[in-house]
């Protein structure tokens, strides 16, 4: 990964004080305005960052592999789905499928992905920042901090913008 890119992940690993304070502030925000606000800095954050200067998802983290995400892999690799299963994946905590290892099996030395075009929707989404009702996910993105220098720079470009005047009054 990018010295940038750990330096930046890093800083925000520190400052866990001023993360909780932030996400408490987001939860008083209007859930329309959380939304506003993210979508607005995840598209300048990735005309900033390059996925593929980094895939720290990939080398430390596994998305959940949702059935049809499963038979598509299957189908690709020629192999039964329970086979594929044995192979590559193991249930979680929350009985959902998640990959046996880090980093994951289809990542390339490149960083690329050997699967991309089949690639699980969770993988599709990461790191979720676009998606309408962020409000839902904010423990996610949160967590996300640790893992994706693009949530660190959305994080910090938003931060500034939470003064009282963007909190709701009701």
């Amino acid at each position: 990964m990018e010295e940038y890119y750990i330096n930046i992940i890093e800083a925000r690993k520190k400052n866990k004080e001023a993360t909780k304070s932030t996400f408490k502030k987001f939860k008083k925000l209007n859930k329309k305005k959380v939304d506003q606000m993210f979508h607005t800095e995840h598209d300048k954050a990735f005309e900033k960052i390059k996925c593929l200067s980094c895939a720290n998802c990939c080398k430390t983290t596994s998305p959940i592999f949702r059935e049809s995400d499963i038979k598509k892999l299957s189908k690709r690799f020629k192999m039964k789905t329970h086979q594929f299963i044995t192979d590559y994946l193991k249930q979680d905590f929350d009985g959902e499928y998640v990959l046996q290892s880090a980093p994951c099996p289809f990542l390339w030395d490149n960083n690329e992905c050997s699967v991309y075009e089949d690639r699980p929707l969770a993988c599709k989404e990461y790191p979720h920042t676009d998606r309408r009702n962020m409000f839902q996910i904010l423990e996610i993105t949160e967590k996300n901090l640790e893992i994706c220098p693009a949530v660190v720079e959305i994080i910090d470009n938003i931060e500034p913008t939470l003064t009282t005047k963007t909190f709701r009054t009701n």
